[in-house]
């Protein structure tokens, strides 16, 4: 059904050519999932990315971003004619056509959500790496973190590190999807018990355009980020628990106005200064999580050495170091200087543990070092790349874990890897961001027999 009905929405990027669609309406059949928090749908042979939609729903599409020469548009479900068996009525208020875009299943049961991240990783891997769940040595299941497997219309309050934008009229919300448009909220679900109780919705925050409240897991660390807006003053930052106060400067800087310039994070037994800008995983139990499933895979053996790339804060680098025996040892490269600060910190009581301060594609081989036997690697979003997959392969590693926060970025490295005589082993996927798009991967590599 064509042209239903033209709004007045804006978009919120140029279009690709020709005449904007947005604000079209389209009656579309829904199909599979897609990478990104959407689903594919098509009209006249052009694909719509569909947010707000499940598959196999007949749904009225409107355009959000593309014009007439667009290779495909964008578009939420803006009305469901006919509905899946897993859509629920969405718990939050602030979810939706065109409202808060920091979730993309609310209107989803939980456990559909896991099977759509499934579908993701499944397609992934098949397009980018040519594998089949099998060859990847995975079962095929996203796991849930213990105490998040809710029922039907609960959400589970996970996120300890919310980002707040701040609309013209001092009103504390998030981003719409795609936008720099803020959607001002009372409370957000998924915030952690320790980010809700700090009452950021409540008050009056004009002057200032972001503030990103921490709550520690372990610890009663709480911390806000106040970054002023241009021309504006910080203004005086009375909540309803104790916090840490830092303020971002107008070239990006972080400095501390009060309290500790840090937060506490517990994990593995251990204690972690965490820096603002020192990254750490969202999720309360991701740490622990993560660290075992890495651990249990690699099997480290007494006197083995092993790289810890784009370590952080040392989390997985102590969590070896510890595994490894007196003669072991553990190499850290990071990017970030004051996670460097930190990661040095929080390993000063293991010896033969090593940080070094820059890119891992131009720090590695500097290193000199030219065999290992265990690798992590946790890259950002974009993946690690070739050529620090070629560079690792050549170290000869007997083992590799693979902890990744992006399906594509993995399965891409996972083409590359193979290419360099290493193929997965296993893989174990983790729902650790409920209601998102988004989901962890840890894919253990090992080297190709000879002959196989």
């Amino acid at each position: 059904m064509k042209n239903r009905t033209r709004t007045n929405r804006t978009q919120d990027q140029d279009t690709a050519g020709g005449g904007s669609l947005v604000g079209e309406r389209y009656e579309v059949e829904v199909g599979p999932v897609a990478h990104g928090g959407h689903c594919i749908a098509r009209h006249e042979g052009r694909v719509l990315f569909v947010r707000h939609a499940l598959p196999g729903e007949r749904v009225i599409a409107e355009v959000t971003e593309g014009g007439e020469e667009s290779r495909f548009l964008r578009a939420d479900a803006v009305e469901v004619l006919h509905a899946a068996n897993d859509r629920v009525a969405a718990p939050c208020p602030f979810s939706g056509p065109g409202r808060c875009g920091g979730c993309d299943w609310q209107h989803v049961a939980p456990g559909a959500q896991r099977r759509l991240k499934v579908a993701v990783i499944t397609e992934q891997l098949s397009r980018l790496a040519g594998l089949t769940p099998e060859e990847a040595g995975w079962d095929g299941t996203v796991e849930p973190a213990p105490g998040d497997k809710v029922a039907k219309g609960q959400v589970p309050a996970w996120r300890t590190r919310v980002q707040y934008a701040v609309d013209a009229e001092g009103r504390a919300g998030l981003r719409r999807h795609r936008s720099h448009e803020v959607e001002p909220i009372d409370r957000c679900l998924i915030a952690a018990p320790g980010v809700t109780e700090l009452g950021i919705e409540s008050r009056d925050w004009t002057g200032v355009s972001a503030v990103e409240a921490i709550a520690a897991t372990g610890s009663s660390d709480r911390q806000v980020i106040v970054t002023p807006a241009p021309g504006g003053r910080l203004p005086i930052v009375e909540l309803d628990r104790p916090v840490s106060v830092m303020r971002v400067d107008e070239q990006g800087g972080v400095h501390r106005v009060h309290g500790r310039g840090f937060v506490r994070e517990r994990a593995i037994g251990r204690t972690w200064r965490v820096g603002s800008g020192g990254f750490w995983q969202v999720h309360p139990q991701a740490a622990d999580i993560l660290v075992g499933a890495v651990l249990d895979a690699l099997k480290p053996r007494k006197g083995e050495t092993a790289l810890d790339l784009y370590c952080g804060v040392g989390l997985f680098a102590g969590a070896l170091r510890e595994r490894l025996g007196d003669r072991g040892a553990v190499l850290a490269i990071e990017s970030n200087k004051r996670a460097v600060e930190d990661a040095r910190h929080n390993l000063a009581d293991l010896d033969r543990v090593r940080i070094e301060h820059g890119k891992v594609e131009q720090v590695l081989p500097r290193t000199g070092i030219t065999e290992t036997d265990l690798v992590v690697l946790d890259p950002p979003r974009v993946g690690a790349g070739k050529p620090t997959v070629r560079h690792l392969a050549s170290l000869a590693p007997r083992r590799i874990a693979y902890v990744a926060c992006d399906p594509a970025a993995l399965a891409r490295d996972l083409s590359y890897f193979a290419t360099e005589g290493y193929r997965p082993v296993s893989l174990r996927a983790f729902d650790l961001f409920p209601m998102t798009h988004h989901v962890e991967c840890v894919a253990i590599l090992e080297p190709v027999a000879k002959g196989s």
